[in-house]
């Protein structure tokens, strides 16, 4: 009993304490947010649901997070490009996603349908370093997004954790 309220309350620091996009619910899941995210693959089911998530850092991938199935489609970053933006409609499950680069480059999953909503850093210079969310036995229910500032020269910059941003909402 002791180790599921410890978890809990593990869980509420890191989760709750960022906004959620979506209606949430289910299992938690969240990518390390201390690399260099280089590409994200987004899985999209015939329902319209964003079945699943995976974060490439550097060269290696991610768990897959969310629910199996699904068309999988692939967003590689360039050298130094970084994800700046992310447009997204939910109802009781992710629908779309527009994520967007300081490059002007963008890559489109689903279709929107709907509550939207339009996730940034709240400070220039930072970007998308790490994705946290929940997931269902359909797909993903939420997402939350954090934001820091990116390595310099293939290095993290120094910045305490408390510069870092976490976004999500319901």
């Amino acid at each position: 009993m002791l180790l599921w309220l410890t978890l809990a309350l593990l869980w509420s620091t890191t989760c709750w304490a960022k906004q959620m996009y979506g209606e949430g619910g289910g299992k938690y899941f969240s990518t390390s947010s201390d690399c260099e995210i280089t590409g994200i693959r987004v899985a999209v089911g015939l329902l319209g649901l964003v079945k699943s998530i995976q974060v490439r850092c550097g060269v290696s991938w991610s768990t897959v997070f969310g629910a199996p199935g699904g068309t999988t489609q692939e967003f590689i970053l360039q050298p130094r490009e970084h994800i700046q933006m992310i447009y997204g409609s939910y109802r009781v499950f992710i629908r779309s996603l527009i994520i967007s680069t300081d490059q002007g480059r963008y890559a489109t999953f689903g279709k929107e349908s709907g509550n939207t909503f339009i996730v940034s850093p709240s400070e220039d210079g930072k970007v998308l370093t790490g994705i946290c969310g929940q997931h269902k036995l359909l797909g993903l229910s939420g997402l939350c997004f954090e934001w820091d500032y990116p390595p310099e020269d293939e290095e993290w910059t120094t910045e305490p954790n408390s510069t870092r941003d976490t976004q999500c909402s319901s």
